[in-house]
């Protein structure tokens, strides 16, 4: 959530910086603001709202000049959106300006106790207690000759004070041409260019500028000119420096010919579960491959249990993950909520292999769960998407969804490609175990027949548009599935409430009856994900009670399937494939329907409302 971008070089700063912001708004966007240093003068502007409604047109009205600055993009946590909130916060003094992102736990204590010295505050934030406390440090290094080393002293010295997670960039009036940079729980990366350096929360909003980058751990603390970075870590005084190249490019991260990047990352996925399945799928052997699992076939043999933590769309996925793997591997699974898995103490057997999920590989619920299973002996195996993320580079093995860059801040080739490595890791378990060759290539050679079929699925978005526009004033949606369509339920029924603000419930099918039924009238429209799998007659039977009390059905259906369009009012059609697929191909429809509903609406698709797309607070 929110988002850094740091420039020092030889360039006008504010262009790049806004830019920057641009490519940072999906991850917060209820204000945002710029401070740019000037030899001794700091030009500070801040505005609420999205970019080019805000910060932007302050900046065209009235510019900043100078070559070094620090910007940030606000989800707000500590203070409603409002100018004052609005980063870069000051400290007493004036020349200390700092951006931050996440929360600091103890600034109340701390804004007391600055408050008695004589400071006083301009906004209700945490991160202006920090900037004061970070000026407060500096007073004590006022006379020393090595400016630069004055301002890192005086912000390492801060955050030892601080209890709470940090990615923050620091400059002063008093160190011109110097950038100070830390991190704990947040991330932040630099950036390294030719005679300029970066510093940035997310790669996107650098990519452009230089591929190269050192991906900061915890408690490092970089002190940054635009000829060179050093890097210390607050807690032993050195610190690992590796430097990364990005595998992506500008390109990736931008609209192209498509309205929205949400709607760009749905036509994304034929080549998403492509490249999720390169060079991982072994005929001969009837297996599936991996090269970073870190784990020996006996250690593997080993695990008599999973748990696997993920939150919001990963912890959909996460449940299809379940079924996968107990039903191809055998391998009893048990999935929890990233938070939850941290603070009840859920009791976890010595042969119990925990999974991690996190596109960004950010996400600091779940980071604190794999920290959590580690702490407690466990191998933890992470599948994320953001190579160089800290829960990839902290986590003891795991899996690459090669999604390439999500922007839109409902997640949706991400699911897909997630899913594609659960089956994927499903059929590596069982193959060692006791699922048969001749089952494990019959859902490979599905696995390989996706992209083509999603393709075909895409072609049907115009008429996926009609219906949407035939439900758009609906104020409540049912999503219903049984088996492995009840997690595809629940992601498209999240789906519809992220971007389009309809109240939308996704089910059990079965559950029902025991309940929910109750709401059900000619105004309540209800999704059925019922392809032809096992579950097919008991979802039957569910959707005539439903059709019973006049809801309104809409049917995710089996080509082929003569019935269905006798019982419900609209159906789509997905193509013939492996029971265990069914929720990959049934995820791109509902995605193309909340995206065109919401487009109805009036809704931006992008940026919704609330959200940012990787949450890093807790």
């Amino acid at each position: 959530m929110c988002g850094i971008i740091g420039y020092v070089g030889g360039k006008q700063a504010a262009p790049i910086l806004l830019d920057g912001l641009r490519r940072l708004e999906y991850r917060g966007y209820d204000s945002a603001g710029v401070a740019v240093l000037d030899r001794a003068e700091l030009g500070v502007r801040k505005k609420t709202g999205k970019i080019d409604e805000g910060i932007a047109r302050e900046l065209a009205a009235d510019p900043v000049q100078g070559t070094m600055g620090i910007a940030h993009t606000r989800w707000a946590t500590h203070g409603a959106p409002s100018d004052e909130n609005s980063h870069p916060h000051l400290d007493a003094s004036g020349r200390i300006a700092v951006v931050h992102n996440g929360v600091i736990e103890n600034y109340e204590q701390m804004r007391e106790r600055l408050l008695a010295a004589g400071h006083t505050f301009q906004s209700s934030t945490d991160t202006e207690v920090l900037a004061h406390l970070i000026g407060e440090h500096y007073e004590k290094y006022q006379d020393e000759p090595d400016r630069a080393g004055a301002l890192t002293r005086a912000v390492s010295g801060a955050l030892r004070e601080v209890i709470g997670t940090y990615g923050l960039a620091v400059v002063s009036t008093e160190a011109p041409g110097v950038m100070v940079g830390a991190r704990r729980g947040s991330p932040l990366i630099v950036g390294i260019g030719h005679d300029e350096n970066f510093l940035t929360s997310d790669a996107n909003a650098i990519v452009a500028h230089t591929r190269e980058v050192v991906f900061l751990n915890d408690y490092d603390v970089v002190t940054m000119t635009a000829e060179r970075f050093d890097v210390v870590n607050l807690g032993t005084d050195t610190a690992t420096v590796q430097i990364s190249k990005l595998e992506f490019d500008a390109e990736d991260s931008q609209r192209g010919e498509f309205e929205h990047f949400m709607l760009k990352e749905i036509h994304e996925q034929p080549r998403t579960v492509e490249n999720a399945l390169r060079g991982r799928i072994d005929q001969e052997g009837a297996t599936a491959r991996f090269g970073g699992l870190n784990m020996t076939p006996a250690e593997l043999r080993g695990v008599q249990r999973i748990i696997i933590a993920a939150s919001g769309t990963s912890w959909h996925a996460a449940l299809i993950g379940e079924y996968l793997i107990e039903g191809l591997a055998h391998v009893p699974v048990e999935v929890e909520f990233a938070h939850e898995f941290c603070y009840r103490m859920t009791p976890v057997r010595r042969d119990t292999l925990v999974l991690v999920i996190s596109q960004s590989g950010e996400t600091a619920d779940t980071l604190m769960a794999l920290r959590e299973a580690q702490r407690r002996g466990h191998k933890a195996l992470a599948i994320v998407n953001v190579v160089g993320s800290t829960i990839a580079r902290e986590a003891d093995g795991g899996i690459y969804m090669h999604a390439g860059p999500e922007i839109g801040v409902a997640s949706t080739k991400a699911f897909t490609a997630t899913l594609v490595a659960l089956t994927l890791l499903a059929i590596h378990l069982g193959r060692m175990r006791m699922l048969s060759a001749g089952r494990a290539l019959e859902v490979l050679r599905a696995l390989e027949a996706l992209p083509a079929q999603i393709e075909s699925l895409l072609g049907q978005s115009d008429a996926i548009r009609e219906l949407a526009l035939k439900y758009a004033s609906a104020d409540d949606f049912f999503f219903l599935g049984r088996g492995y369509s009840y997690p595809t339920a629940l992601e498209g029924a999240l789906k519809l409430k992220e971007i389009s603000y309809i109240h939308a419930e996704g089910y059990s099918a079965a559950e029902m009856k025991h309940g929910p039924i109750a709401l059900i009238e000619e105004t309540t429209p209800c999704v059925f994900v019922i392809p032809q799998d096992s579950m097919y007659d008991k979802t039957m039977a569910n959707l005539e009670m439903i059709r019973a009390r006049k809801g309104p059905v809409i049917a995710l259906a089996t080509e082929g399937d003569d019935l269905i369009g006798k019982v419900a009012d609209d159906v789509i059609f997905l193509p013939r494939s492996q029971e265990e697929l069914y929720p990959i191909l049934a995820s791109v429809p509902a995605q193309l329907f909340a995206y065109h509903l919401a487009v109805a609406r009036g809704c931006d698709v992008d940026k919704p409302r609330n959200l940012a797309k990787s949450v890093t607070v807790l």
